[in-house]
């Protein structure tokens, strides 16, 4: 066994130890060392990438769905460098995520060597930790350093504020564990490690029963006398709301929310990618969803909000809150600020769901008449758009509407998640519904749904623009690798709608530089990438379709083709009407 085996054999052990269930590698040369030594370990499960950007999404998804990182690996240059957008993506989400970049020696650095990158801190400020790993030697205390290092690597990335770290990992030739002494650069030793170093220092070679570092987080809650101050704002209260934004992991957790809701007897606003819009909560509490659509028409506003989660994904919310005189507490575990409009009046640093239980034991009102205001558009809202949703906004709404139970729902940015957010109606169903909201980009989206996916037994549904489709699709190379179920619902309007909502859709250079159309026909990516393939542009057609796909093994793409100036000027009308009504 030469050093670099070694070296890789207890990186695989102590991710293992600490809980790593899978490992996404990239191949290449340098990360050899890494590669076979997860690959060969019995207990990590480990998916082969070939692209290293749907590489990092693909790992961003299964940390999504599990809350739990799946770490990186890949060789030296540009293959780190594609990391980075899912790398700006988890820090902004809040995702877990681990990189193990393989790299050439000291040495060869700033010496035209080839595939070699400056990789210090490439990730600047995106990343919870960076560290570079010593280089690889038989020697105890560098082993326990590393064992030490990939403990704390694995707490900082699922932290209070989970996010990416980056270990760059220095890796002198020889790289596979079959290389003898004459594949060492002139002047390296090669020599293979003792076996007396492999028994006389079992702690650094073997590790621990478990991980070799324990790491135990506290969580962050209020004083008395600061919890009293909000619990005398909510009581002095003659109306509020509850508002749910983006977050991966739902905060607070389900039970605690109904409990705040019913003792606050505040309305819940649930962005889709809360966590709250659907499942049990949706039943138990005045969970609301059609706020998009009718918030502008209520005069009224509320004398105090309590928000949780990142900032909400719809507009007409953003300011409505912004408008407000309302005190608004944010409550975030990590003290960050997600709120650009900058009228929010407290920030809480507190774990959420005792933030929420805490209130709850403290409160008991009754539902005012704010509440019931709220409630009654929301009833109205549903009444009036059910069945008349503009064609993509109803193929948002079907998707959600006819999900098995239970199902994991991934949507694109741009057009696909507002659709979510104005026509996913509430359901108690556990319909896990998951987006890349944190830069919200369009790149990796596939990626990120199929990692999702692999990551449960529940059916997938990624609901995707043409345009994200288009960008990603090598991220469907991991359907046949994989082996995996999804339904891939493709909106086509020829070039995406998102630009119809801003004012240079009226200028003359919208149709080229804005609007793009492509004119592509996806149906050969099926072929290319061994996907069934339908296409319809016929509501009913597209329902008899999902629902035979949901129910079938394997992965079908169904392509919708709408026209985008028509779905535009349709939501416009549909506005007009919900406002005229609510």
């Amino acid at each position: 066994m030469n050093v670099n085996t070694l070296w890789g054999r207890v990186v695989a052990d102590e991710l293992a130890a600490a809980g790593v269930e899978a490992a996404v590698l990239a191949p290449g040369s340098r990360s050899t060392p890494l590669t076979v030594a997860l690959a060969e370990h019995g207990g990590i499960e480990t998916f082969s990438h070939l692209d290293e950007r749907s590489a990092a999404f693909f790992a961003l998804g299964r940390a999504k769905r599990t809350g739990q990182p799946t770490p990186l690996v890949c060789t030296s240059g540009t293959a780190a460098a594609n990391f980075h957008p899912a790398v700006v993506e988890a820090d902004n989400a809040r995702v877990p995520m681990v990189l193990l970049t393989a790299d050439r020696p000291p040495e060869l650095q700033d010496s035209g060597a080839n595939q070699t990158v400056d990789q210090e801190k490439l990730y600047g400020d995106a990343v919870r930790q960076y560290r570079k790993l010593p280089e690889p030697e038989a020697a105890d205390r560098k082993l326990r350093s590393l064992r030490t290092a990939l403990s704390r690597a694995l707490a900082a990335a699922a932290g209070t504020e989970p996010g990416p770290v980056h270990l760059d990992v220095p890796l002198r030739k020889p790289l596979e564990p079959n290389a003898g002494p004459d594949a060492a650069p002139e002047g390296v030793p090669a020599d293979p490690v003792p076996e007396s170093f492999l028994e006389t220092n079992p702690l650094a070679v073997e590790g621990r029963d478990g991980p070799y570092v324990s790491v135990t987080r506290g969580r962050a809650t209020l004083s008395k006398r600061d919890r009293n101050r909000v619990i005398e704002a909510v009581e002095a209260a003659d109306s509020g709301l509850l508002v749910c934004g983006p977050s991966d992991r739902p905060a607070p957790a389900g039970d605690a929310l109904v409990g705040l809701a019913a003792a606050t007897g505040f309305p819940v606003l649930a962005d889709p990618l809360s966590g709250h819009r659907f499942g049990a909560v949706a039943d138990a509490a005045a969970v609301c969803g059609g706020y998009d659509g009718y918030l502008p028409a209520i005069e009224e506003t509320p004398d105090v909000v309590v928000r949780f989660g990142a900032s909400p994904t719809s507009k007409p919310l953003r300011h409505y809150l912004r408008e407000t005189d309302a005190r608004q507490f944010l409550v975030d575990p990590a003290g960050g600020w997600r709120e650009a409009t900058f009228t929010a009046t407290d920030l809480v640093v507190a774990d959420e769901t005792r933030f929420a239980s805490a209130l709850a034991g403290a409160l008991d009102r009754e539902r005012g008449a704010y509440a019931r205001r709220v409630l009654e558009a929301e009833a109205d809202y549903w009444d009036l758009v059910e069945g008349d949703e503009p064609e993509e906004g109803a193929v948002v709404a079907d998707a959600v509407s006819l999900a098995p139970d239970p199902a994991t729902l991934f949507v694109s940015n741009s057009m696909p998640v507002r659709d979510l957010d104005r026509f996913g109606r509430p359901r108690a169903a556990n319909l896990t519904a998951l987006g890349n909201r944190g830069a919200s980009g369009i790149d990796g989206i596939t990626s990120t749904a199929l990692g999702a996916g692999s990551a449960a037994d529940d059916p997938l549904v990624l609901v995707t623009g043409d345009l994200a489709y288009f960008h990603d699709a090598n991220g469907l190379l991991a359907v046949e690798r994989f082996d995996l179920d999804a339904t891939v619902v493709c909106i086509n309007n020829d070039g995406g709608g998102i630009f119809h909502l801003l004012p240079i859709e009226t200028h003359e250079s919208f149709e080229e530089w804005f609007r793009t159309p492509h004119g592509l026909d996806f149906e050969p990516t099926a072929d290319l990438y061994g996907l069934e393939f339908a296409r319809t542009d016929d509501r009913e057609g597209f329902r008899e379709l999902y629902a035979e796909s949901v129910e079938s093994p394997g992965a079908q793409v169904i392509e919708v083709v709408t026209d985008g100036q028509r779905s535009h000027d349709d939501r416009r009308a549909l506005e007009e009407r919900v406002l005229d009504v609510v």
